[in-house]
C-alpha cells in the first residue's frame, strides 16, 4: 500500500467562548518541511504540536494552521490608550478633523491595541490536541485515497513495461539474425578473401558484445520487485524510486546494445512509460 504526500485535513472544535479550527495541507517534499501559523499566545505549544505532526506525516511540505475565534464575551484585547492619544495628537498637528475621525485613524496604527498574554488552560489545550488528531486522521485518509490512484497507475504501467520486455525477448532472435546477416553482407561487399574461421570468431565476439540476455533477466526481476514493493504494508516511496533507477539503467543498456531499429523503438516506449512512473513517484510518501 502506498500513500501520496498530497493531502488536506481540517477539524473544528467549539468551546463555550471559542471556536478552534485546525487545518493541515501537504505537498511532496524529500523530507518533512513544516510551516506553522498560529496566534502568538499559543507559541509555547508549537514544538510539541510540530513533533506530533512530523511523526504522523513523516514527509512532505506541510502547512499547519491553528485558528482561534472568540465567540463569547471573553477577550484579552484592550485599547492602548496612551498610544492612541499620542497618535491623535500627532494627527491633529498635521490635519484637521474632529476627535472621532482622528480616533478612527489612530486605531489603525501599530500598537493601538494590546493583548495581554494568557496561559492556555488545560481544557483548551486538550481541545486543540483533539482537533489536531482529527485533522491528522483526515489528511492521512486523504493521502491513502490518493495513494490508491497512484498504485493503480503504477500497476498499469509496470504491466505495460513487462509486455514491452516480452516483445523485446520475442524480437531478440530476429535481431541477432539481422545483425549477423548485415555483418556477413558487409564482409562480402569487401571483395577480398577472408579467413572463414577468423571471421566466425570475430562474429561471435561481436554478437556476444551486443548480447542483452543479462539485461533482460535483470529488468524482469526489477519489474517484479517493483510490483511486489507496491503491495507491501508500508508506503516505500524512496525504495520504489531506487528500483525505478535500476529499471532505467537496464532499459538504457538494452537500447545502447540493440543496434536494431525495431527493438530501439520498443526501448523508446519503455523509457516513456518509465518517465511517467518517475514523475508520479515524486508524490509517493
Amino acid at each position: 500500500m502506498i500513500k501520496s504526500m498530497t493531502g488536506f485535513g481540517k477539524y473544528v472544535v467549539q468551546l463555550p467562548t471559542k471556536k478552534i479550527t485546525v487545518e493541515i495541507k501537504s505537498l511532496n517534499s524529500k523530507s518533512i518541511d513544516l510551516n506553522a501559523r498560529m496566534p502568538s499566545a499559543y507559541r509555547d505549544k508549537e514544538l510539541e504540536l510540530r513533533k506530533r505532526i512530523a511523526n504522523s506525516l513523516e514527509r512532505g511540505k506541510v502547512d499547519f494552521g491553528l485558528y482561534v475565534e472568540i465567540t463569547g464575551d471573553e477577550t484579552s484585547a484592550q485599547v492602548n490608550e496612551g498610544a492612541v492619544r499620542q497618535y491623535m495628537q500627532q494627527l491633529r498637528s498635521i490635519a484637521d478633523g474632529d476627535d472621532l475621525q482622528l480616533m478612527e485613524m489612530a486605531l489603525r496604527f501599530p500598537d493601538a491595541m494590546r493583548t495581554d498574554k494568557e496561559d492556555i488552560d488545560e481544557a483548551e489545550y486538550e481541545a486543540i490536541q483533539e482537533a489536531l488528531e482529527h485533522a491528522l486522521t483526515a489528511i492521512n485518509d486523504f493521502r491513502a485515497e490518493e495513494g490508491k490512484v497512484l498504485e493503480t497507475d503504477f500497476k498499469e504501467r509496470v504491466t505495460l513495461l513487462q509486455q514491452l520486455l516480452q516483445d523485446v525477448m520475442d524480437m531478440d532472435p530476429s535481431r541477432q539474425a539481422a545483425v549477423r546477416e548485415r555483418l556477413e553482407k558487409a564482409v562480402g561487399d569487401l571483395e577480398a578473401e577472408v579467413d572463414a574461421n577468423r571471421f566466425e570468431q570475430e562474429l561471435i565476439y561481436y554478437l556476444e558484445k551486443y548480447d542483452i540476455t543479462e539485461e533482460k533477466v535483470r529488468l524482469a526481476n526489477h519489474l517484479d520487485y517493483f510490483a511486489k514493493t507496491l503491495g507491501s504494508e508500508d508506503s516505500n516511496g524512496k525504495k520504489l524510486g531506487f528500483i525505478s533507477q535500476e529499471i532505467g539503467r537496464e532499459i538504457n543498456t538494452i537500447g545502447s546494445k540493440a543496434n536494431y531499429a525495431p527493438m530501439q523503438q520498443l526501448v523508446v516506449q519503455m523509457k516513456d512509460e518509465l518517465e511517467k512512473i518517475k514523475e508520479q513517484m515524486l508524490n509517493v510518501l
